[in-house]
């Protein structure tokens, strides 16, 4: 190592990310280093700027070398030991070296070989390291003076340390050593213990140290008081001396004398922060250099050491030694394998990018390193490391996006080894951010191939891309000359282009993908179909009739498209799916585009016009009865004659394509008659919207016969019952009538539909030529039908007989049912009579009006709401209602009564389905010959069975779930409201404290 440098050499604070070559070092010259273009990469370490840690790069590293320094003082197994002056001058002379006073520093002196190839090397895949040589042919590494002979020396070139920096650590460090003899590294505080070893003396000059003792204050305030290991308490007073230090120090340089006040305040304050844990007990090691970003900012300045001074784009050979060497700082900083995984392969990432990425090597290695990087991150639990892990895996994946994105801009068939590089990183990136960091791949029921889909994603976009610039090219160049012979016109060009694209993307790039993609080229194909096919919409949107431009692009785009769909073929033989989810993304380009366009157009006008005349009719439909003897609606009539018509101008049109456009023809008529039918229904109602809201349980008054409510209620009625059926006026169209007619017109329509389809069947048969035939079409298949409004023509008849049921039973018929039925406590005086009658007088109606394929249906929607009705007033009937055990009979009677309305002797309804409908009132009614007492053991026992053993200090009041039974609590609860004995009354006012009825 050259010994004649030095004194004179003053490092700059301001140096920041270039290197001095090795002999600039030596020197205390500055050499001019190329300046490599550096992608935006923020650290992922925290902020790149020195504002967070206060500290620049320069002092980054200088801080970085004292503690490695340090670190090898406890590097064996035994404390650190003095060595007196005296015992080691013999050594001295022989070394003429600083590094003899230090035990355990024998890594620092290891020669350094070159016998054997770098294991690290090796293990990333990298060569051995190459010099590059300068435009005079000179290696760019020839600055060197000499090259190292140690490691110790190697390591203080490559961080840009002067000898006489060096030896000033060194000398710092023995004196540190006689005053904290055996103790270990991590036991002291490094930049405490060197601020009062070393003085003004020991530097060139005053301001020399002054710069220094700033930068060792400013490391104890970024790693005690900015980024501490455990998190301070604003209430810590130690944090707030330090902090009044600092900031004086920055005004007037401290007094580091061993026994000086400021000296004193200083250690007073640093050491109870640098000593604190999470327990609060007392700790041997410091913890003052090892709190995030801190570390890791030290720590990757440490591992810059690994790359050449003069080519930053170069891993040194001596790299194991190197990195053997900084491992011993994980003690100091809290570092561990994973932290150093991470680390390294960030560096070796930004040397890549940050050196204009000419050298492969770092990029492999990369991705060799962060296959380890994914292996740690499936078995780390710590949140801080994740962290980190995420915010350097993300920058890495947006720098590989950017370049996957529009792959076609940065790699050719000379460079897909450091694409597939590129590919890798992005890849293994993204899982590892997806898969073992996001919370939200883990709650996902369905997990997505994180890997597939970045690849599919990044195919797409450059496809898009290398697509957009083909097209911008062609559309700029100059248009052919008019005499020349048939020019090809610009979508014909585009045509040739794209398909040369997607072979020359199947040969080089797809190969690549489907490592992490099964249909790469099918996916390729695909998007540039896709891109083609906007073009190809345009241009034929733009011509009225067909021309030999027109068949030109026709012609070009029809081979361009079997080459797409040869290349997706062949990419798919090994799948699964014989690459059906491919070609599915590739809708065919027909010959016929032009005439298919226009008769699209065609069609639309015809079902727009249609939509806006089922909006304007409905508006003025009343839904007459007395319209027609159908009792249809003419607005039903008419559109149906409007959808025949228009079916019929279909097959009259002079094109040769009516198989392929009928289906889109059907589809816009088939969602005119939707709307129509969906109109028709709007506004009826539901079940839901006429069942009256449940009233609040109570309890009966013993003995109470409710004779002034009865009295009241029968004064009542006596002015509200008429009969509702029939009254509604020929301008209410939601009356029981205007209802009937709505359901007639949505079965109509539902019938000519099967007429239309088999109509527009033979249609087609007979318009399409034999060599034109379509199978899918002639069998009837093709043919597809109003499924839409077929559907809601079912689910809309459905919806009107419901509505009018209970429209009729709860709405029309509230007065002698909800009003009257059972009300007034005397159950015989207020039977079910008067609302079977007003029921049968609608049945009448209903049955006259309905279309005999309806009217099974209507009838039954009117059993079920009578039916539910019934229910409703026996469970929920309010306070008007109280039930004595004798009076089940008039109750049974009724309900017998009422299920022989509905069969009428057999004229009704069929047994079986009045059975089906009545089995929850049939299974219901044995409550109430029940008393009270069995009632309520039933009760107890249905509620224990549904609400646990914990219930039995208290039974729970079961909620109501609309779903009766003779076992449901609430069921069982609402008899016992309405039984009107002492029993059940004396029950729920202990159990649940229920009110008495009003």
């Amino acid at each position: 190592m050259s010994r004649n440098v030095g004194n004179n050499t003053r490092k700059s604070n301001s140096t920041r990310h270039r290197a001095q070559p090795a002999a600039a070092v030596a020197t205390g010259t500055v050499a001019v280093m190329p300046v490599y273009p550096i992608d935006q990469l923020g650290s992922p370490f925290g902020d790149d700027s020195a504002a967070p840690l206060n500290l620049s790069a320069s002092e980054l590293r200088e801080s970085a070398y004292e503690i490695l320094i340090a670190a090898y003082r406890s590097s064996g197994t035994r404390p650190l030991t003095y060595t007196p002056q005296s015992e080691r001058a013999a050594d001295d002379r022989g070394q003429g070296h600083a590094n003899s006073t230090l035990t355990h520093s024998s890594s620092l002196q290891r020669s350094l070989t070159s016998s054997a190839a770098s294991k690290v090397k090796k293990a990333l895949g990298m060569k051995s390291a190459k010099r590059r040589t300068n435009g005079d042919g000179e290696s760019a590494g020839q600055g060197r003076s000499r090259k190292a002979a140690t490691v110790g020396e190697l390591v203080r070139v490559q961080m840009r340390v002067s000898e006489q920096a060096d030896s000033r650590i060194r000398r710092a460090l023995l004196r540190v050593a006689a005053g904290q003899l055996g103790r270990r590294i991590e036991s002291i505080v490094l930049p405490l213990e060197l601020l009062q070893q070393l003085k003004s003396s020991d530097f060139p000059n005053q301001q020399d140290y002054e710069v220094w003792q700033r930068r060792n204050l400013k490391l104890l305030e970024a790693g005690l008081l900015l980024h501490p290991h455990i998190p301070l308490d604003k209430s810590d007073t130690a944090a707030r001396q330090l902090q009044q230090v600092i900031r004086g120090a920055l005004d007037k340089p401290l007094d580091t004398g061993r026994n000086t006040q400021s000296m004193q305040i200083l250690r007073n304050a640093v050491m109870p922060l640098a000593s604190r844990s999470l327990n609060g007990s007392s700790v041997e090691t410091c913890h003052w250099a090892d709190g995030y970003p801190l570390n890791l900012r030290l720590y990757q300045t440490l591992l810059e050491t690994c790359f050449d001074i003069n080519d930053e784009s170069v891993v040194i050979d001596e790299v194991d030694e190197v990195i053997e060497l900084i491992k011993k700082t994980w003690t100091i900083l809290g570092v561990n394998q994973t932290l150093h995984n991470i680390c390294f392969l960030w560096v070796l990432f930004h040397h890549y990018v940050a050196t204009s990425q000419i050298e492969d090597d770092l990029l492999f290695a990369a991705n060799s390193l962060i296959i380890e990087v994914e292996k740690d991150a499936k078995a780390a639990k710590d949140p801080e490391y994740s962290k980190i892990l995420s915010s350097t895996l993300s920058s890495i994946l947006g720098w590989a996006e950017k370049r996957l994105v529009a792959y076609h801009d940065s790699f050719n068939s000379d460079n897909t080894e450091s694409m597939e590089c590129v590919a890798s990183l992005a890849v293994v990136a993204a899982k590892v951010l997806v898969e073992d960091i996001s919370n939200e791949y883990h709650r996902s029921k369905k997990q997505r191939d994180v890997a597939s889909d970045r690849i599919d994603a990044y195919i797409r976009s450059s496809l898009r891309a290398a697509f957009n610039q083909r097209m911008k090219k062609i559309t700029s160049s100059k248009q052919p000359s008019r005499n020349l012979q048939t020019p090809l016109p610009q979508l014909a060009i585009l045509a040739n282009d794209i398909s040369q694209l997607a072979f020359s993307e199947k040969a080089i790039f797809s190969p690549i993908f489907k490592r992490w993609h099964p249909h790469a080229a099918g996916v390729a194909v695909a998007t540039l179909h896709s891109s083609y096919s906007k073009e190809l919409n345009q241009f034929v949107s733009s011509v009225s009739e067909l021309t030999p431009d027109a068949i030109q692009v026709l012609t070009a785009a029809d081979k361009l498209e079997k080459d797409l769909v040869q290349i997706a073929v062949e990419d798919a033989v090994d799948s699964e799916d014989g690459g059906k989810s491919i070609i599915q993304q590739m809708p065919p380009y027909e010959a016929e585009a032009v005439m298919a366009n226009l008769v699209k157009s065609w069609i639309k006008t015809r079902v727009d016009r249609l939509k806006e005349w089922v909006d304007r009719n409905l508006q003025q439909e009343v839904w007459n009865p007395r319209a027609n003897k159908e009792r249809v609606a003419p607005s039903g009539v008419e559109v149906l004659r409007t959808v025949d018509e228009t079916l019929e101008a279909f097959f009259l049109l002079p094109i040769p394509m009516h198989s392929a456009l009928l289906p889109e023809l059907v589809a816009g008529l088939d969602r005119c008659l939707q709307s129509y039918i969906l109109k028709a229904k709007s506004g009826c109602g539901t079940r839901s919207s006429y069942i009256p809201a449940l009233p609040a349980l109570t309890r009966c008054t013993t003995g109470s016969k409710f004779q002034v409510f009865k009295k009241k209620e029968k004064s009542q009625m006596s002015q509200r019952r008429k009969s509702h059926v029939g009254t509604a006026s020929g301008d209410d169209s939601y009356g029981i009538p205007q209802l009937c007619v709505r359901m007639n017109t949505l079965h109509h329509i539902r019938m000519q539909l099967e007429v239309l389809e088999k109509r527009t069947t033979i249609q087609l048969r007979n318009n399409i030529k034999s060599g034109h035939v379509n199978d899918e079409f002639t069998n009837g298949v093709g043919v597809k039908k109003f499924e839409l409004s077929a559907t809601t023509c079912v689910e809309g008849i459905q919806q009107l007989c419901e509505a009018a049921a209970y429209k009729i039973v709860f709405h029309d018929l509230s007065p002698v049912m909800w009003d009257s039925l059972y009300v007034g406590g005397d159950v015989s005086t207020s039977r079910i009579d008067p609302f079977l009658q007003e029921v049968e007088q609608n049945l009448e109606i209903i049955s006259s009006m309905v279309h005999d394929r309806v009217r099974t249906r209507a009838i039954t929607d009117m059993m079920r709401a009578c039916l539910d009705g019934f229910l409703l007033v026996l469970l929920a009937g309010g306070s008007s209602r109280a039930f004595s055990l004798q009076d089940h009979v008039v109750i049974e009677e009724d309900y017998k009564f009422l299920r022989e309305l509905f069969w009428s002797n057999g004229d009704g309804l069929p047994l079986e389905l009045i059975d089906k409908y009545s089995a929850t009132v049939r299974s219901i009614l044995p409550l109430y010959r029940m008393d009270s007492e069995a009632l309520i053991e039933r009760f107890k026992s249905a509620a224990l069975e549904a609400y646990g053993t914990a219930s039995k200090s208290r039974l729970p009041l079961p909620p109501t779930t609309g779903h009766w039974g003779p076992s449901e609590p609430n069921t069982l609860l609402r008899v016992l409201c309405y039984r009107n004995d002492e029993t059940a009354t004396k029950f729920l006012k202990k159990t649940y404290n229920l009110p008495k009825k009003l």
